[in-house]
């Protein structure tokens, strides 16, 4: 099965002027990729929320705002989608995604079309 394992995080941890930050957490994610690569289907880190732009509809009516969806300190910084036996299996690897000292890995199953 399928699963979106969706990586929340305080996106600021990584400003810290020079990179190296952001490199370690690169670097961690690549040592994630080999460790668990032929699970892995899929996946990117994003941009900073600051860049996002979101489309919201009330009422059949749609508006475009700067930003993300949620204001909030932790945003969603990367994803992988994986396939996986079951949901334990799924949470096993969710577990070992590399975060700062505060994250959130949220894991969803994916839907399959009916009949596939």
């Amino acid at each position: 099965m399928k699963y979106l394992l969706a990586i929340y995080e305080d996106e600021t941890v990584y400003e810290d002027g020079t990179g190296a930050a952001m490199a370690a957490i690169v670097e961690k994610h690549m040592a994630f990729g080999a460790q668990h690569g032929p699970a892995i289907l899929n996946g990117a880190g994003l941009q900073p929320a600051s860049t996002a732009t979101s489309i919201r509809t009330a009422g059949g009516a749609q508006t475009v705002h700067d930003g993300p969806f949620a204001e909030t300190r932790e945003q969603l910084g990367g994803f992988y989608m994986i396939e996986a036996a079951d949901l334990d299996a799924a949470i096993a690897i969710a577990r070992q995604i590399p975060l700062s000292a505060d994250g959130t890995v949220e894991v969803r199953p994916v839907m399959s079309p009916p009949g596939m």
